[in-house]
């Protein structure tokens, strides 16, 4: 059996006799309650979007609990459409004025107005204090919170990741804002649909004791609200019945978390789970070979990455780092682990740029030449010494056979990189000790190189915020992409930090396109999007 690489399937397998359904499947009423096992809820046991930047929270938060001013077309081709706001226009190039939409209703019962949105974009919720000025990167040791109210250390710098120049908004009357930005920007209005940029109720916020309360259950505009969360265990949302979209079809969606592949495909079988997330390709045909199952699935806008750190004593040497990028076959990992059912794509770049002719064509991975990995280390005078490669245990699928097959190939070539194996993402980036390599993955939420490679990697990306990549070329031409309103100037611009974080200077190296596979149950006639996000509106929802 063969799965489309690009497009979202249809039923794979068709259901056989009578299907019994357990007891969270039951209608209740004209609604039904549904379960998803999935590898991981949040990475930091919060629902804060800005909190949580991942694709686990993206799986939880999208489109089902967080909306923003502009939605994301999670169904359809990722781009714009009409969410809180139900139209808006270019002021100037500096300037966006939307017209927020009448009626909506937060889980709290409060109207969302204008006050809300400034709220959502505000110092005390977002910025806490930092300028409007993009190339300056932001640590967190420089924002240790004072009090249990106040922001976590990270969030002023992800803030700044996504909205480098916002001044703020104004609020023109009860249903009309305006977002005032300090330099030209193209992209604000994808920056207002991608994860971070989202609606948040002022009075829910100020009526929190701590931010740790606030945040284990914010008060948002989705279809549905949070009803239980218990961090590392599960995540239950309850309908929004007066939400503005239409009432939602399910009462209740339980999220738990399910570390094990093999854990989640029994339960899915046995009847347990309604849906099981990320299956690695090996796991499709005994779900789909079961009477009743289905495996759905997607190539998505995110890339698996290797990311180097370059205060490592032997990774500081831009030879080394090109030797890793040389040696490894990425087509033998997608053939092998992914059974061709994704591709290695063009470096850090998404089909879906050349829409706005931002694609840059000619452009591909570092070929893959053990001689030439050879000659670099044996350039470089490294002399064997380990070096670290923090690993998580299947964080993404396929993650720990990949990582197995990568250090091989690396050894082979002379390099000795030694599996490091950590529990979370803490570990991964706890600068204690010594850091070498460690996975990721790349994500285009804006249609546009902004994202992944200015937003990853740039002035403010994590990858320089957590000390692991810098080069000051890159962060001087981040801004031109951040300021830019010459298309020519900003392909350019994009065009050269491909040679130099692939290249010249390698952060990383990009090993394949990701694919999600989902695991479901036939007779619920739901359809997975092209992305982590589950959809489970009233449009995507037929049983």
């Amino acid at each position: 059996m063969r799965i489309n690489r690009r497009q979202t399937l249809g039923l794979l397998g068709a259901t056989t006799g009578s299907l019994i359904l357990p007891r969270g499947l039951r209608a209740q009423g004209t609604r039904r309650e549904i379960t998803i096992a999935v590898q991981k809820i949040t990475n930091n046991g919060t629902l804060d979007i800005w909190n949580e930047q991942s694709n686990v929270g993206e799986r939880v938060f999208f489109p089902n609990l967080w909306e923003g001013l502009i939605l994301r077309d999670w169904m359809g081709n990722q781009g714009p459409l009409p969410g809180l706001a139900t139209e808006w226009k270019r002021l100037d190039d500096m300037t966006i004025e939307l017209k927020l939409r009448e009626g909506v209703r937060f889980h709290n019962g409060d109207e969302m107005t204008a006050e809300d949105v400034v709220f959502s974009f505000s110092d005390e919720r977002l910025f806490a204090g930092t300028a409007p000025v993009g190339g300056a990167t932001l640590y967190e040791e420089n924002f240790k919170p004072q009090t249990a109210k106040e922001l976590p250390a990270a969030v002023p710098g992800i803030a700044r990741r996504m909205w480098p120049a916002l001044r703020g908004v104004e609020a023109v009357d009860r249903y009309t804002v305006r977002l005032h930005n300090a330099t030209p920007d193209v992209t604000l209005e994808g920056r207002l649909y991608a994860h971070g940029s989202q609606i948040a109720s002022k009075r829910a916020w100020d009526e929190a004791a701590t931010y740790a309360e606030w945040a284990a259950k914010p008060v948002t505009t989705g279809a549905y609200r949070v009803e239980d969360f218990r961090p590392d265990v599960s995540l239950t949302l309850v309908a929004h019945d007066d939400y503005w979209g239409g009432r939602p079809p399910l009462a209740r969606i339980r999220f738990v978390e399910v570390p094990e592949v093999a854990s989640r495909v029994n339960g899915l079988i046995s009847g347990e789970y309604d849906f099981a997330c990320d299956l690695p390709p090996d796991q499709i045909a005994t779900v789909s070979g079961t009477p009743g199952l289905e495996v759905q699935s997607s190539t998505i806008w995110n890339h698996r990455l290797s990311v180097f750190n370059k205060q490592n004593d032997h990774l500081a040497d831009p030879l080394v780092r090109r030797a890793l990028t040389h040696s490894i076959d990425r087509q033998m990992i997608v053939d092998a682990m992914w059974g061709g059912e994704t591709v290695v794509p063009a470096g850090l770049q998404f089909d879906s740029f050349a829409a706005s002719d931002m694609f840059i064509e000619g452009w591909s991975v570092p070929e893959y030449n053990p001689e030439l990995a050879r000659d670099l280390v044996k350039q470089s005078g490294y002399k064997g010494d380990a070096i670290p490669y923090r690993l998580l245990n299947n964080y993404y699928t396929n993650q720990t056979p990949t990582a197995q097959i990568l250090v091989e190939m690396w050894n082979q070539v002379g390099l000795n990189v030694e599996i490091q194996m950590m529990e979370n993402w803490a570990q991964i980036h706890d600068p204690e000790g010594v850091r070498g390599v460690y996975d990721w993955s790349a994500s285009n939420t804006i249609n546009d190189p902004i994202t992944p490679m200015v937003v990853q990697f740039g002035p403010n990306g994590e990858a320089q915020q957590k000390r692991n990549f810098w080069n000051d070329e890159v962060n001087q031409l981040s801004v031109v992409l951040e300021t830019s309103t010459d298309r020519a100037a900003r392909k350019k611009a994009f065009a050269r930090m491909l040679e130099i974080c692939e290249r010249e200077d390698p952060a990383y190296q990009v090993l394949h396109q990701n694919a999600v596979f989902t695991g479901m149950k036939s007779e619920l006639n739901w359809k997975a999007a092209p992305a982590f996000a589950m959809d489970f509106r009233a449009a995507n929802w037929n049983a």
